[in-house]
């Protein structure tokens, strides 16, 4: 997968995952860092139960990278908040 489609699924999987944990935005870059993370931990998550991870720019990477952007969100924000 192209460095460009990375950055799209990781803008897309930030949003909705920023979106789903705390209703707002974490801004356009920190929304891509923590999508394309997601998108990295989310596949891993899915190899460690025997399905696959990220394939490409579609749907079913889409809800890989969104579970994995949720995970990272999560523990940014217990990070963030306990600093």
């Amino acid at each position: 997968m192209g460095i460009l489609a990375w950055i799209i699924l990781g803008l897309i999987a930030g949003f909705i995952g920023s979106k789903l944990v705390n209703k707002t935005g974490e801004g356009l870059i920190m929304d891509i860092v923590l999508g394309v993370v997601g998108a990295v931990v989310g596949g891993f998550i899915f190899s460690l139960f025997g399905a696959g991870g990220v394939t490409g720019l579609n749907l079913y990477s889409l809800v890989v990278a969104v579970i994995g952007a949720v995970v990272v969100l999560l523990a940014y924000h217990a990070i963030v908040r306990r600093a």
